[in-house]
Formats: structure tokens, C-alpha cells, sequence
């Protein structure tokens, strides 16, 4: 049996660590959060055993992928432009792309920004939503989801400085 091959790839100004087995057609899987690669292995393994190139990236800030210290590093034109550095560094032209949650907004804007580089998408948990230019990202999640939506949850600081169990288990649970 195959195993899963490790490499870390230079790209968009960072490093990007990526999983990746098999050959043919590629399947790039993107994650969500809090994950990595790793959530993926099993299809990863699945793939590859029917012909494909599986290929699992920790995207920019998770796992043992860089982590700039800037939010400002964070945006889809920088995610999306480490995606592309990555294809180009191995020599793919077009993916088949699959993101789930974070990796599916991830996808979402790849096949905007670059559908040149996709021949086919599936997303897993999350649909597409414009940006609201009006609204920061975490107000929009608010203003949809609740105080309670996770995304919205992790962004306080108490939650690393804090007894967590205040914070974690509310009173009405």
C-alpha cells in the first residue's frame, strides 16, 4: 500500500507543508477549521487507490504551514495565491477541487479568482456568500448565526486568558 508522502513547498512568500499520494488526475482537498490536512487522510488514501493524485495542503497559519504574524496575511487573495504557487510548483494546470468549511470559502474564491486552474468543485458545509462590503466578516456571522456560531465565539480574547469553562459551558446548557 502507498503511504502518504510529506513535503513542504515554497510559495506566495511562505511555506506551505502538503500531503499528497497516488498519480493521475489531482484532487486538491482544502480543510476547515480547526483542522489540517489530516482530516483528510481517508480520502486521501481512497483516491489514490482509484487512480488519482490526492493532494492535502495545511493551509496558511494551520499546522506546520507558516503562520505570518499579520492579519493582514490572511485574506483570499493571499490564500488563494499560495494555492496557486503550489500548483505551479508541482505543475498542475487544474484541480479538482473539494473544501470543507474555511476550505470551502477557500475553494469558493479560487474558482473565482482563478477558474482556469478548476475543472470541478465540491464544497462540504458551507455555501457561497459575497463579502458584504459594508460589514466586517464577524459581524456578518453575528448578524446571521448568533453570538453562539463558533467562528464568532473564538474571536474573544477571553477565551485564552479566562477560566474556559465560563466561557465554553453557558448556564443554559
Amino acid at each position: 500500500m502507498e503511504k502518504i508522502e510529506h513535503s513542504t513547498i515554497p510559495t506566495n512568500g511562505i511555506n506551505l507543508h502538503v500531503a499528497s499520494i497516488g498519480t493521475g488526475p489531482v484532487v486538491l482537498f482544502l480543510h476547515g477549521f480547526p483542522e489540517l490536512w489530516y482530516s483528510w487522510r481517508h480520502q486521501l488514501l481512497s483516491l489514490s487507490a482509484l487512480g488519482y493524485r490526492a493532494i492535502a495542503p495545511d493551509l496558511r497559519g494551520y499546522g506546520d504551514s507558516d503562520a505570518p504574524p499579520s492579519a493582514a496575511s490572511y485574506t483570499a487573495h493571499h490564500i488563494v495565491g499560495d494555492l496557486v504557487g503550489l500548483l505551479d510548483h508541482l505543475g498542475i494546470d487544474k484541480v479538482f477541487l473539494v473544501g470543507h468549511d474555511w476550505g470551502a470559502i477557500v475553494a469558493w474564491y479560487l474558482c473565482l479568482f482563478r477558474p482556469d486552474r478548476v475543472k470541478a468543485l465540491v464544497n462540504l458545509s458551507v455555501p457561497f456568500r459575497p463579502r458584504n462590503p459594508t460589514r466586517k466578516p464577524v459581524e456578518s456571522f453575528k448578524a446571521l448565526f448568533g453570538e453562539d456560531f463558533y467562528m464568532c465565539r473564538f474571536q474573544s480574547f477571553l477565551w485564552y486568558s479566562n477560566d474556559i469553562h465560563v466561557h465554553v459551558i453557558p448556564s443554559r446548557y
